[in-house]
């Protein structure tokens, strides 16, 4: 799932929010729902607070746990994207022998699990796609959908691999060349996309119809392949067969969408109709 590197995790019934760090291949997690599962507190305002007491004490004490402490920005009750303290396991592991808690060993244990999840991931691939599998069923995704999103993923991979072999350097760069490729197939930025289907931080692909999910496949195919015979390096020659990949796929779109007299982009979601009723 590597579009959407920001998840939620359960310990008991608390909500730990967490993203992992593609370039140092680290898992982070929030501070604060740490601080609320150990303390058994459901108000995160007051887990808040307490963290924020223990924060300063540890630093009167010379604790260089806090210091360790990161600032990201983490979906919040409200809905939006907002700062909050995440550390890494090592960091986290340390702070919790700070909160006099009984929940203090099973969530130690629960880290090292939830932790190590990527790194399984990583040296056997294959658990990453049951995983998601499993996933997108629960989901109540049908076989067909999740076979033509495994496939688009693969596709995907294989760009991206094409470019960090070819000097495009790291997400954000990797996120401009998508949305080239986005953008000139369906005539929507994925920003657009994601507002038409009224989508925050979900990921845009696990919210496409059957048909956006192919031609997103045959813009990302077409891309690798033109880069290929074309041996781009580096971001602005990677723009050119972004732009190519994207009209073939763009044409095709066209080209049915006139036979059918049916659009191909789609404002249709997966969201939950209580969760649809809320984003304005």
């Amino acid at each position: 799932m590597s579009d959407n590197q920001n998840s939620l995790v359960v310990f008991e019934n608390f909500k730990i929010r967490r993203f992992y760090d593609e370039k140092t291949e680290t898992w982070y997690f929030s501070v604060t729902d740490i601080v609320a599962a150990l303390t058994d507190q459901t108000n995160l305002l007051t887990a808040r607070k307490y963290w924020n007491k223990l924060a300063e004490r540890l630093k009167n004490e010379g604790n260089e746990s806090v210091t360790k402490c990161h600032r990201l920005k983490m979906l919040a009750q409200d809905g939006k994207l907002r700062k909050t303290d995440v550390a890494n396991v090592e960091t986290i592991l340390r702070l919790v022998q700070s909160v006099p808690s009984k929940k203090a060993e099973p969530i130690k244990l629960w880290l090292a699990k939830v932790g190590y999840e990527r790194i399984q991931e990583m040296s056997d691939p294959e658990k990453a796609l049951i995983r998601s599998r499993e996933y997108w069923q629960k989901m109540g995704r049908s076989e067909k959908w999740i076979q033509q999103r495994m496939m688009g993923q693969e596709i995907r991979n294989k760009l991206t691999d094409y470019w960090k072999s070819n000097e495009v350097k790291g997400q954000d760069e990797y996120a401009i060349l998508t949305n080239i490729i986005h953008e000139e197939w369906s005539g929507l930025s994925v920003k657009e996309h994601k507002g038409l289907k009224k989508l925050k931080t979900q990921n845009l692909r696990d919210h496409m119809s059957d048909a956006e999910l192919v031609f997103t496949a045959l813009a990302e195919l077409s891309t690798r392949q033109i880069a290929e015979t074309m041996e781009t390096k580096g971001l602005e020659e990677n723009k050119i067969p972004a732009k190519k990949g994207g009209k073939i796929a763009k044409d095709a779109r066209i080209a049915l969408e006139q036979k059918t007299g049916k659009g191909i982009v789609t404002g249709q979601n997966f969201l939950v109709p209580s969760k649809s009723k809320k984003i304005k």
